[in-house]
């Protein structure tokens, strides 16, 4: 089951962005994972579909299924629609030829290759997010990640077991004129767009991973919601722990600064407008989902400020509890419960 959860850049500035961004907090605390060994490497699905000799097609074709035939499976089946008489009445190889021969898609795969000729810094830190995995989760197996071409259909999903897939058209900067593809579709607007780039490339396709561990609410109150989000936060953050805050949050640097400078003016609006066992959907949904902003905040306020107010709540219960492990903090539903024992107060100026 798909679960779905997104220009030209310099390498030396890629290197350089991710070595000013490790958090010193996080690296004081990272567990020493040099004894971890895994077998990883990115599979560039893309390439091989596009790079298919046409005149051996249907060869070359059963070779890339018989690589991962349940990727396979979902890519031409689902996403595709190769095996749909309705969308490719001339049969599955006709149609594929056709696609990745059409002139925009063969742009956009141009584009992509362009932008992400250089892999190795990428699977480098999808392997250590890995190895943090493993370290935390042993008995888990290692995820797989294949990159592949929707064109804007889709962005990152998980399948089988820990398997991840990620769109590499939904990493093509912010500067891309993702609007000017579909006007319409709201996964186009510029708060969400922002993002679409190869700073969050690994910790977005990490998302669904991470969402498949951590069990529903018990209720659907705002607090509830809340402190799923912010566990959902602090593992991804314990995943990649050099990784700034602002990355694994998705918001920009000057928000960032926002949340953390008014984390007590928060946490007292949400105390104040009765907002923590609210559960109308309608009223608190932005304070936990991607959102432009937060309503009845200041301007400055992103959306998912509640998302954040539970991340902090998770830390405080970590921090708290320090033989925790992640598992068992993942596994404590009671949320009313879990924000008493974490004994969170927000820190006073």
């Amino acid at each position: 089951m798909v679960q779905k959860s997104g220009l030209l850049f310099s390498l030396s500035l890629f290197l350089m962005y991710f070595s000013m961004s490790c958090s010193e907090e996080n690296i004081e605390k990272t567990p020493d994972i040099s004894n971890i060994s895994i077998d990883f490497k990115v599979r560039r699905f893309e390439k091989e579909l596009f790079q298919a000799d046409t005149l051996n097609f249907n060869k070359e074709l059963a070779q890339i299924k018989e690589k991962d035939t349940e990727f396979a499976e979902i890519y031409f089946n689902q996403i595709l629609g190769a095996n749909d008489l309705q969308i490719a009445p001339q049969g599955e190889e006709k149609y594929l030829i056709g696609f990745t021969h059409y002139k925009e898609v063969r742009k956009l795969y141009d584009t992509i290759q362009n932008i992400y000729a250089i892999f190795d810094p990428i699977e480098s830190d999808f392997q250590t997010a890995f190895k943090y995995f493993k370290y935390y989760f042993p008995e888990k197996p290692t995820p797989k990640v294949t990159t592949f071409i929707s064109e804007f259909s889709l962005g990152n999903f998980i399948y089988g077991e820990n398997n991840l897939a990620v769109g590499l058209d939904f990493y093509l900067g912010s500067n891309f004129p993702y609007q000017q593809k579909n006007p319409q579709n709201p996964n186009f607007s510029a708060y969400l767009t922002r993002s679409f780039n190869v700073d969050h490339l690994v910790s977005k396709t990490l998302q669904p991973l991470v969402d498949d561990l951590i069990p529903p609410p018990a209720t659907d109150y705002l607090l509830a919601l809340m402190i799923r989000e912010g566990k959902k936060l602090y593992v991804q953050d314990k995943l990649l722990p050099s990784t700034h805050d602002s990355i694994i949050m998705e918001v920009s640097a000057q928000q960032w600064d926002w949340l953390v400078d008014n984390e007590k003016e928060i946490f007292s609006f949400f105390l104040q407008e009765s907002l923590f066992y609210d559960s109308n959907w309608q009223k608190i949904r932005k304070y936990v989902e991607y959102s432009p902003n937060s309503p009845g905040m200041p301007i400055e306020a992103p959306g998912r400020t509640g998302a954040w107010l539970g991340w902090q709540i998770v830390k405080a219960l970590m921090k708290k509890n320090p033989s925790l492990t992640l598992t068992e903090m993942i596994q404590r539903v009671d949320a009313k419960q879990f924000l008493t024992d974490s004994g969170y107060k927000p820190p006073r100026k």
